[in-house]
């Protein structure tokens, strides 16, 4: 009776990671696929915004049309993605551009940032998950290690649903004997 409960218990755990880390893997492939004002996940390298937003955390991006002060927006500079706090906003000739500050520096960035250059606001920050993400985004690199995972996830999938059906083929076999 306490091995059934165990099993149950282990099943539910094991269900809740699988669900979990296919949710990710959905939606870090949804945001790499270029809709635009799509939302993206970005790994952040440095700890200029902690402690808000801690050095290799994840942060879920998505571009909005008016950007404010204290948004916490990433944009590109020098073809690398910077996430820092909006601290000034500037107009001039009805075109706008923002002061950022990472949160742990003392001073404000030097360089105006012009609103085609940002990427988007940031609506969700997850702790280093972005360690993870990055060991994965390198090694997948190479076209045999990626068609490698992708096989692996669809084996594990297969598996999983192959050790369900034959689950209930047995508790079936076990029913109706019970009933002859």
């Amino acid at each position: 009776m306490k091995e059934d409960k165990n099993k149950k218990k282990l099943k539910i755990v094991n269900s809740i990671i699988s669900y979990f880390l296919g949710g990710i893997v959905f939606v870090l492939i949804l945001s790499l696929l270029p809709i635009p004002g799509n939302f993206k996940f970005l790994t952040v390298l440095s700890g200029s915004m902690e402690p808000v937003i801690k050095t290799g955390s994840i942060v879920l991006v998505k571009p909005i049309s008016n950007y404010k002060v204290n948004d916490i927006i990433t944009f590109e500079l020098q073809k690398e993605n910077v996430t820092h706090r909006i601290y000034e906003k500037k107009t001039k000739d009805k075109i706008e551009s923002y002061i950022t500050k990472g949160d742990a520096n003392n001073a404000s960035d030097m360089r105006e940032i012009k609103k085609e250059n940002i990427v988007g606001k940031v609506f969700l920050s997850i702790p280093y998950l972005g360690y993870g993400v990055s060991f994965i985004q390198r090694i997948m690199r190479t076209p045999f290690v990626f068609l490698s995972f992708v096989i692996g996830l669809l084996a594990i999938v297969v598996i999983k649903q192959v050790n369900g059906i034959r689950d209930e083929i047995a508790k079936n076999k076990l029913k109706q004997t019970s009933i002859k």
